[in-house]
């Protein structure tokens, strides 16, 4: 295997990033920002709750991520094995986090009472 076929190869994969894509990705972005503006400023407390507000603001947050790592860090033209290793990774990060939320809360009510 010679070094101009990986290039040419690895070029290929690649092809799908032109300068409408980037456009689209982008203007994704923005409205998905814009909303997240509309439900901090433009939606009164009295109409959403904080819980309510918090899911909102997470799930935006991990679609934004999924756009900037799929599209402007070329995951999405990567192979399937290393998404699968990355997202399993991401998914046990975020598992250690949440056991470790629920451990603290525990401890806290425990310890103070």
């Amino acid at each position: 295997m010679s070094l101009e076929h990986t290039e040419v190869q690895h070029a290929g994969e690649h092809q799908g990033m032109t300068k409408r894509r980037i456009w689209v990705v982008f203007f994704i972005l923005l409205g998905i920002t814009v909303v997240e503006f509309i439900v901090a400023l433009g939606v009164p407390h009295s109409m959403m709750g904080n819980g309510v507000r918090n899911t909102i603001y997470i799930v935006l947050t991990l679609v934004k991520a999924f756009y900037i790592v799929a599209f402007f860090m070329h995951l999405k033209f990567e192979k399937y094995t290393l998404r699968l290793i990355l997202i399993l990774s991401i998914i046990f990060i975020i598992y250690f986090i949440v056991l470790m939320l629920v451990e603290g809360h525990y401890l806290n009510t425990h310890m103070n009472a």
